[in-house]
């Protein structure tokens, strides 16, 4: 099989791609919000398509799709390595989103239902289900808080390997999870003019020299992030090191709990 140099959860391409084609995109926001096309209003619009060369490559660049969708604020986010953090930050996501939306000196009640809806790499919670959705409830009656908080969770690992041709969430999902070419026509095959216009679009993208450039620069800014977390774990383990040297650990014992190397700890 010839494995996909670039998936759809590359969030370089999964910006360009959904940013480009409109039409797809609303299609695929449909599918993940359990609703038909059709009602998607006219107010639906991409609120933050730039995607400037110079803040690609910025450490902790952060790529999503912000979208008014029926007087909702919907942030699209793809997430493909698990932190260890992705409830907390989906959530300050949310928190952005929501506290924005307030204009000044409009009432509370003003503010817009605020939905983030992430699609994930990896499994997140201990569920068989693919599809996770939270909201505010209270803990013993389940009475709900307010609407204006939904949390919607996608777990590509636990979509069935079989995908029917009427399900369009489960097509979706599949091409996101897609690694391969033959993957792909797969796709292309079992679902239909939707798919064969996913496929024919992810295939210009991905070898366009536009969204080549930006995913070098973005690769250049994965690397800085990735060097500054190595350096600010780096410094904390050294800390760690010193306060225990401090309270006459030995030095094995120092290396072993801070992970750090003997010859690293007697330079200390």
């Amino acid at each position: 099989m010839a494995e996909l140099k670039y998936k759809l959860t590359n969030d370089v391409l999964f910006k360009s791609l959904f940013v480009k084609y409109r039409d797809l995109l609303k299609r695929l926001v449909a599918a993940l919000l359990g609703i038909r096309v059709e009602d998607i209003g006219p107010d639906f619009r991409v609120t933050n398509s730039a995607m400037p060369p110079e803040a690609m490559g910025e450490k902790f660049c952060h790529l999503d799709i912000n979208m008014t969708v029926n007087g909702q604020r919907v942030d699209l986010e793809v997430q493909v390595e698990d932190k260890g953090d992705y409830p907390e930050r989906s959530l300050y996501y949310w928190a952005r989103e929501y506290s924005s939306a307030l204009p000044v000196g409009e009432d509370y009640s003003q503010l817009p239902r605020t939905i983030v809806i992430s699609i994930l790499a990896y499994p997140q919670f201990r569920c068989v289900e693919y599809h996770s959705e939270f909201g505010l409830l209270e803990v013993r009656r389940h009475e709900r808080l307010t609407d204006r908080l939904a949390m919607h969770y996608f777990e590509l690992p636990k979509l069935p390997e079989v995908v029917d041709a009427g399900d369009e969430l489960k097509l979706w999902l599949a091409f996101f999870k897609a690694d391969t070419d033959e993957k792909l026509e797969e796709l292309v095959t079992v679902g239909g003019e939707i798919m064969v216009q996913a496929v024919e679009a992810y295939r210009s993208v991905s070898a366009s020299d536009e969204f080549r450039e930006l995913e070098r620069l973005r690769d250049r800014a994965r690397h800085n992030e990735a060097s500054a977390l190595a350096y600010e774990r780096r410094k904390v383990a050294e800390k760690m090191a010193k306060n225990c040297l401090a309270k006459g650990m030995s030095v094995a014992d120092v290396a072993e709990v801070t992970e750090l190397t003997v010859d690293e700890v007697l330079k200390l």
